[in-house]
């Protein structure tokens, strides 16, 4: 029996926000440590101090950007010897790097690690907007030739190691994100509202599509009136959302729950009877949509994107054309009374998303750190 390894999970970012990377991070690093791998966290400034048995090392000051369309932060620059002597005392077998990736934190790791660490890398990012994409591009400058370092890269959707390698010449092979489906299972409540609920998640940005789906819903609102819309996340977008609401005459019907605790999501996502993710663009994959087919949504709808339909891709009808609010609108209206499109997406997905579960994908990245492992052997053989 191969023995189990030594990972150090290093992410410029905090592992105490819980976007899409940072809960990666903790899904696969929870997994493995469950099945024995010794597991720390080499992070951008965090404040929890352990994750399932796990030692964090905030490793630096962060400053709070804006990059697409989402809050980051990003880490100032940290003493090499400081990393020099955690990765003398840790001896990691493997680095599994966040990518893209800071050359202040991430990179300097990298570059600190001796010649038998394997490297490998997981490509989350798949940016929207011009802006988004020239930064990407001057971070590619940055790396030069130290981006040689991987031993193996993972992009986390086919769009995401298209846009790696195009961008950053990264090559890459496809694993896609997970969700650890017990944590979901569990909180579902044993009957549904009798007002049909469409529950909404994310972050109140432009790209997220929500004010689309306030203007679908309030077409929606007009035939339908017990339908309910549930809006969770904050962003700058809520006072434009709450203004909507009092002048469409929603406020009995909308409801703003503002930012929500991982442990509320399983609950609210399962009270579904349509979870909505309408985003225009910006996403690589998109976790949340695995998270509500895992809580038991009766049907999860997605923005028809590169990231979203590389999850939802097998069943078109549950992809939104969000830029048509009358189609946006029918299409709600056809997932609350066409029993028989339900029953069929919600077994897809039901189906569909236990590829995904962390008990599936872990093995993969299990196979992909050996892989690693011998090609690093080779190197410095």
């Amino acid at each position: 029996m191969p023995k189990k390894l030594k990972v150090g999970f290093v992410f410029d970012d905090s592992l105490d926000s819980n976007d899409g990377v940072a809960q990666y991070v903790r899904t696969l690093g929870g997994w493995l440590s469950t099945h024995g791998y010794s597991v720390k966290y080499l992070m951008g400034q965090t404040k929890a101090r352990t994750w399932a048995g796990g030692e964090i090392y905030s490793l630096s000051k962060n400053l709070k950007v804006s990059f697409n369309q989402n809050q980051l932060s990003i880490p100032l620059p940290v003493r090499s010897a400081k990393i020099k002597e955690i990765l003398d005392r840790e001896k990691f077998d493997v680095l599994h790097v966040q990518m893209p990736h800071s050359p202040f934190l991430a990179q300097k790791i990298i570059n600190a690690a001796k010649p038998n660490v394997a490297v490998v890398g997981t490509f989350h990012i798949l940016p929207h907007g011009k802006l988004a994409h020239h930064g990407s591009k001057a971070l590619r400058m940055l790396y030069g030739h130290q981006s040689q370092r991987f031993d193996e890269i993972i992009s986390v959707s086919s769009p995401a190691a298209e846009f790696a390698q195009k961008v950053f010449d990264f090559g890459s092979r496809v694993v896609p994100n997970m969700v650890d489906i017990s944590k979901f299972e569990t909180n579902r409540p044993s009957q549904k509202s009798a007002n049909p609920r469409i529950v909404f998640l994310g972050r109140l940005v432009k790209r997220k599509g929500i004010l689309e789906l306030l203007r679908a819903y309030n077409i929606l609102h007009q035939s339908d009136p017990q339908v309910r819309l549930i809006i969770a996340g904050d962003g700058p977008l809520m006072g434009q959302i709450q203004k909507y609401v009092k002048k469409n005459g929603l406020a009995d019907r909308v409801e703003l729950l503002g930012k929500i605790t991982e442990d509320d999501k399983p609950m609210l996502l399962a009270a579904a009877d349509i979870a909505c993710f309408p985003a225009t663009g910006g996403e690589s994959f998109g976790i949340v949509l695995l998270e509500a087919m895992a809580a038991g949504s009766k049907v999860v709808l997605a923005g028809n994107n590169p990231g979203y339909r590389s999850v939802l891709g097998d069943q078109p009808a549950a992809l939104i054309n969000v830029l048509d609010t009358a189609d946006f609108a029918k299409q709600l209206s056809d997932f609350l009374d066409d029993h028989k499109l339900i029953s069929r997406v919600h077994k897809w997905q039901s189906e569909a998303v236990r590829n995904y579960d962390v008990n599936i994908v872990g093995p993969k990245i299990e196979l992909i750190y050996q892989a690693a492992i011998a090609k690093r052997s080779r190197v410095v053989a």
